[in-house]
């Protein structure tokens, strides 16, 4: 059975946390294969690594974990500031303002009104997910999204935790299974049920819902895996702790030479994008989210990875915590 622990028996402020606090369960460590040969070249070569127990939260941080940490800290997001033009030489100064990317689409339909369908949106933050005129209501056990890295750091601060390497992240992600692509087994849907909120249909046309949501959904609607972790998969992308790195291949030329130990990523200036004119640092994110489909991302499994800059929040990104044993 999972082991649940209360959150208020991490470490740290104890006074400052609330009854919105998820919950955490015990991973117990241990030796498993960290990466896929079988899908994008992030994640290749698969490689034998090893993490030790930590607690992890059971749920991403909700919207009401979220309010109640910004109502005893004042934090006010990357998303509400607007952009400090002197750490960005070059950008327009009429492009300087508070906001953050908004999945834009004829609400209700499935379909699109125009692409790319990424909108930066002034305005859009945590508190407003969809821009000016929307808000939390009815939406408070969903994850919080539009959250930098920053931003997530900072709750965990708070709380007495840390964000989770991307090898813990994903121990915890494939809860005991062996060489499956996804996080309950070789089947993405086996005999049709839903495990997660991922795209159903051709992205970015049509989205049937068989899964029953559009967007994000309330933490917990779907299955908890071996630990009693659940949303790991799909919803939304998660924050580490890791600058984002490509894998690297033992000296001996294989992977699975031996297992490496509470691997980490690379360095802060590896993980620039050469391609970027910000030159602004990246780290992994995981998880995939509810915009991931058979045909666009197939990122909702334990191995996929993606690099995001720290200083970008998103409507399908979130975080989850952990503290270390």
């Amino acid at each position: 059975m999972p082991q649940t622990v209360d959150a208020s028996s991490s470490p740290g402020n104890t006074t400052q946390l609330d009854a919105a606090t998820p919950r955490m369960r015990l991973v117990p460590g241990g030796v498993f294969t960290m990466g896929s040969d079988n899908f994008y070249p992030e994640e290749r070569p698969s490689r034998r690594v090893s993490v030790d127990a930590f607690l992890m939260d059971e749920t991403p941080v909700t919207n009401a974990a979220f309010a109640a940490f910004v109502a005893a800290t004042g934090h006010v997001t990357v998303a509400e500031k607007p952009l400090p033009l002197e750490d960005y030489p070059g950008h327009p100064s009429a492009l300087a303002i508070a906001g953050s990317a908004v999945f834009d689409t004829e609400e209700g339909h499935g379909s699109f009104s125009q692409t790319p369908w990424w909108q930066f949106r002034a305005g859009a933050c945590w508190r407003h997910p969809q821009g000016p005129g929307s808000d939390l209501s009815g939406l408070e056990l969903h994850p919080v999204v539009h959250v930098a890295y920053t931003d997530a750091a900072a709750y965990a601060e708070w709380v007495g935790k840390s964000l989770p390497t991307e090898a813990e992240w994903e121990f915890a992600a494939r809860s005991g299974l062996v060489g499956s692509d996804y996080a309950w087994g070789d089947e993405l849907a086996p005999g049709g049920a839903m495990l997660a909120n991922y795209w159903q249909g051709e992205f970015p046309h049509h989205n049937s819902c068989v899964d029953g949501w559009f967007r994000t959904s309330p933490v917990g609607s779907f299955p908890a895996n071996a630990y009693g972790l659940v949303d790991l998969i799909g919803n939304v992308w998660e924050w580490t702790e890791d600058w984002w790195s490509m894998p690297v291949v033992a000296q001996t030329g294989s992977p699975h030479c031996c297992s490496k130990h509470n691997p980490r990523g690379g360095r802060e200036f590896e993980s620039l994008d050469p391609m970027h004119a910000s030159r602004v640092p990246r780290k992994v994110i995981k998880g995939g989210s509810y915009l991931c489909a058979e045909n666009h991302c197939r990122r909702y499994r334990p191995a996929a990875r993606h690099a995001q800059a720290i200083d970008s929040p998103t409507g399908h990104l979130g975080f989850r915590c952990v503290v270390r044993l």
